[in-house]
């Protein structure tokens, strides 16, 4: 669910003070996409939101979060709008906790 290699890397890249705050960064702006997100928005703006979700996803090493939104992108962007968007926020809730659990300890080793 969570790439710890991409994390400690991403870390090591940027150092422990930025790595805080691209962490905050990415967890507040996810939260907002994730409290919005919605078909009503139509298929462009979800392909948006799933985009952005993705690629955030993707560099903070929530590999489950990133793959459920490139499937969502994708079919978004065929212009299907009925993506399991329960879904996409259920793999988010359980990679920040497991993001949250397992953080301390990943960094450390």
């Amino acid at each position: 669910m969570i790439d710890w290699g991409r994390v400690k890397d991403l870390r090591s890249e940027i150092g422990a003070e930025d790595f805080s705050d691209v962490v905050a960064l990415f967890l507040e702006e996810a939260d907002e996409v994730i409290a919005r997100i919605s078909a009503s928005a139509g298929a462009k703006g979800l392909e948006s939101d799933l985009h952005f979700l993705k690629g955030a996803a993707l560099n903070l090493g929530f590999d489950a979060l990133a793959t459920v939104c490139q499937d969502g992108e994708r079919r978004a962007a065929a212009g299907d709008v009925a993506i399991d968007l329960d879904r996409v926020r259920q793999v988010y809730t359980e990679s920040k906790a497991r993001f949250d659990a397992g953080l301390g300890q990943a960094c450390a080793a």
